[in-house]
């Protein structure tokens, strides 16, 4: 199952949540409204600094980083 963050529209609460499928709705543990949106993860979107997981760490697929 996989984890997703998510933030309340109704009370703005931010939270994570393991969920069966894409479709599920999601309860909000703060203020128990289904009022939800899925947050984009830092590590789906590169976080703050733009690079990936690949990226830091020298290389990604199809380079060795060795000339």
């Amino acid at each position: 199952m996989p984890m997703y963050e998510y933030r309340c529209r109704n009370c703005g609460a931010t939270f994570d949540e393991l969920v069966i499928s894409a479709q599920e709705e999601v309860q909000c543990p703060e203020c128990d409204e289904y009022t939800t949106e899925k947050l984009m993860s830092a590590f789906a979107s590169g976080g703050s600094s733009g690079s990936s997981y690949a990226g830091a760490s020298g290389g990604g697929c199809g380079t060795s980083g060795f000339t």
